[in-house]
């Protein structure tokens, strides 16, 4: 498959071009800096891949991308620029979930041979908060055990022999309960989007333009100055 994937749900951009070509697939990929640069980037350095994999956009069979949850601005942006290619090339748009491909990316920098693993998968959510998912992988396949949630650190609980992995601050980690172990260090990148999409696409993940649309764990992204008044009167 000819397939274009982005993530911009944390501050890294991740973005990866696969082109199949004579029974042959190959990879173009790029990490870099994301957060407040990714509005700015993102399209430059995917139009670079592209040409770097003679690649036209009507040419691609979906374009996918990490639809959250992860950083509002983040996702917005990713959405929005998938709609606009999608749209303009005729192609239809995947859509993933951040805490999956994260949950992918650690697979396979952790167990890459293992048949079966399970991972729980978390993310820096900030307002003294962590999203939190989790997911089984068997043969192939992924299934959600544990839906995305917006938890405190302190509200974390492991499910049994799963893979602890994420992006979450030193701060985070030590309010985490008693026994639980530390995450290893993973984030949800372009390449896991790619491992993750001919499974879904076959499962009739693919979507038009229009109805690809961010996910949102947290409904409201700032507090309040009276919520921040309150917080600070009860310490």
């Amino acid at each position: 498959m000819n397939l274009l994937a982005f993530d911009t749900s944390t501050e890294r951009m991740s973005v990866a071009v696969q082109v199949l070509r004579d029974g042959r697939s190959t990879c173009w990929q790029h990490e870099g800096e994301g957060g407040a640069q990714t509005s700015a980037h993102l399209i430059p350095q995917i139009e670079a891949l592209m040409a770097q994999a003679g690649l036209g956009f009507e040419q691609l069979d979906a374009i996918v991308f990490g639809c959250g949850p992860g950083s509002f601005t983040g996702l917005r942006t990713a959405c929005a620029v998938a709609q606009g290619l999608a749209w303009g090339a005729a192609v239809p748009v995947l859509t993933v979930d951040t805490l999956l491909a994260l949950a992918e990316q650690a697979r396979f920098e952790q167990a890459p041979e293992s048949a079966s693993c399970r991972v729980l998968a978390m993310l820096d959510a900030r307002m003294d908060e962590i999203y939190v998912g989790g997911y089984a992988f068997s043969h192939g396949l992924w299934q959600q055990t544990r839906a995305p949630a917006l938890l405190r650190p302190e509200q974390v609980s492991a499910e049994g022999g799963s893979l602890l992995a994420g992006h979450v601050p030193d701060a985070y980690v030590a309010r985490l309960p008693a026994g639980i172990g530390r995450p290893v260090p993973a984030l949800p990148t372009a390449s896991a989007l790619l491992r993750l999409a001919p499974a879904l696409l076959a499962a009739g993940g693919a979507r038009p333009a229009d109805q690809a649309l961010p996910t949102y764990v947290r409904d409201q992204v700032a507090k309040t100055t009276l919520e921040r008044a309150a917080e600070k009167a009860a310490l």
